[in-house]
């Protein structure tokens, strides 16, 4: 899925506890404190989980010590991911030797795979929710009240929690992800996910466009449409995407796909900036590009994982696309955006991936030569076809080497990339203030690129037409010209 941002470097697992203020607070006297790990996925769905428990008398607090509850929001995407929430439940169970009536669940990706046998390695662990149970958690927080653990990791065909209202946790009042679809009918030979969240379902359009329009009045300046797969996003009245064969003639007339609905929240707010994670090449088409095109509030970004530049590792890891079908949907991309911003993920050290199959991949990148991009070494994951069929047989020396080769021309391309923005006036929404100095502020301009320039009389959340003078590998500097007409 749709990392966050950055350029040439490989992601890490993000960790958050999390705040909330509520106009109910005085009618809650329970501490909730909330980690989340992994996609922007388990980040949304920690918002939806704050919503459900603030109803069950729950506050959130960024001070564990003080926490009746403690929830982990899991990913199992690498290994390293699990190995983090494991030592993080170390420091649980520290301060749970203070606090003995601090409970402990988790939640996610990871609770999914490993059901109640967590239950067993983990003596912490009070609770293990999977991502489709999150509506059952009053029910599970009233057995580990009265003693007993507590397990739901029923996968849902059905579920998507269009009808819960997110709290937005650690919100910074100007971006939001709103989520769209949930689940993955992609098997990926080397992807978990199928496996933990289950099979895709989309949500009702009406519902993501309420929301949207809430996000508005409520000040919010641009949102994500998020799930593991927004470009087989299908809504048709309900159920799996597979039933749309059994559908009513009406049901398909009146259906609404991902383009239909970017078109759909492109006008309901025609000041809202909309971007989207994750696309899959097989399945993004012309016309989703060609809303892009249409709508100037789209941003000219799109997240493109390939993972390969290899058609035979291709195959091997079961993408639906090859190494030309790629070059074809990129070509199309650049010819109807020409300033489209396009980042990738990327696995090196697949299964019997050979030295022609890196060179593959490095020789795809400098056809593309992405703005930024997330890239891993191959970790195998349990349960996943690539676990059960093939050898993890490339040297773990072998696959850093190339790795670091994948990282440094990265690096490269994100520089050359970045250098296309000189001299050029571009408008930048301000989300904060700058990591590196409190006297600018930081933005992103459309392309998804993080924009640094002083910050004068500006506000977080203005539009600011920013005039680039400087640049890195991963940053724009500039000095702010005017306000946007769009604000």
């Amino acid at each position: 899925m749709k990392p966050n941002t950055g350029t040439e470097k490989v992601i890490d697992e993000t960790v958050q506890g999390t705040t909330l203020t509520l106009t109910e607070d005085d009618k809650n006297t329970r501490k909730l404190y909330i980690e989340s790990y992994g996609c922007q996925m388990n980040f949304s769905d920690s918002e939806i989980v704050a919503s459900i428990l603030a109803k069950e008398g729950f506050n959130t607090t960024q001070e564990l010590a003080e926490a009746d509850l403690v929830l982990v929001n899991t990913c199992s995407i690498r290994e390293k991911a699990e190995l983090t929430v494991r030592k993080r439940l170390e420091k649980f169970n520290a301060i749970k030797k203070i606090n003995p009536t601090m409970k402990v669940g988790v939640l996610g990706c990871m609770a999914e795979r490993l059901k109640s046998k967590f239950l067993e390695e983990e003596k912490i662990v009070d609770m293990v929710v999977g991502p489709d149970a999150y509506k059952d958690l009053p029910n599970l927080i009233q057995e580990i009240d009265e003693g007993r653990n507590a397990v739901n990791v029923i996968l849902s065909k059905d579920e998507t929690y269009g009808d819960v209202a997110p709290v937005r946790l650690n919100s910074n009042g100007v971006t939001a992800f709103v989520s769209i679809t949930r689940g993955c009918d992609n098997m990926c030979t080397f992807c978990v996910v199928p496996f933990t969240r289950g099979r895709e379902r989309s949500r009702d359009p009406q519902s993501i466009i309420n929301e949207v329009n809430d996000l508005w009045e409520r000040g919010f300046k641009e949102i994500t449409l998020l799930g593991q797969n927004v470009d087989s996003y299908l809504w048709y009245g309900g159920g799996l995407k597979k039933d749309f064969d059994n559908a009513t003639e009406i049901q398909k007339a009146t259906s609404v796909n991902f383009a239909k609905l970017l078109e759909m929240a492109a006008l309901a707010q025609p000041k809202m900036r909309i971007r989207f994670s994750t696309s899959n090449p097989q399945d993004m088409t012309l016309d989703v590009i060609e809303t892009m095109a249409k709508f100037e509030n789209i941003c000219n970004y799109i997240h493109l994982p390939v993972q390969s530049g290899s058609n035979r590792i291709l195959k091997a890891m079961n993408r639906l696309h090859t190494r030309e079908e790629y070059f074809e949907l990129i070509d199309n991309i650049r010819n109807i955006i020409p300033d489209c911003a396009i980042s990738q993920d990327m696995i090196t050290g697949f299964p019997t991936e050979t030295e022609e199959d890196h060179q593959d991949t490095l020789s795809l990148m400098e056809y593309v030569k992405y703005d930024f991009g997330f890239m891993f070494a191959y970790s195998e994951r349990p349960g996943t076809l690539a676990a059960r069929k093939l050898k993890d047989d490339v040297p773990a020396e072998v696959k850093k080497r190339r790795l670091t080769e994948i990282i440094d021309l990265q690096r490269a391309h994100g520089l050359y990339r970045t250098q296309q923005h000189l001299g050029k006036i571009e408008e930048v929404l301000i989300e904060g203030t700058s990591k590196k100095s409190d006297a600018h502020w930081m933005g992103r301009n459309s392309q998804n690129t993080v924009v640094v320039f002083p910050k004068e009389h500006y506000e977080v959340g203005d539009f600011v037409m920013v005039k680039i003078q400087d640049c890195t590998s991963a940053t724009l500097l500039g000095e702010a010209m005017e306000y946007s007409k769009n604000n």
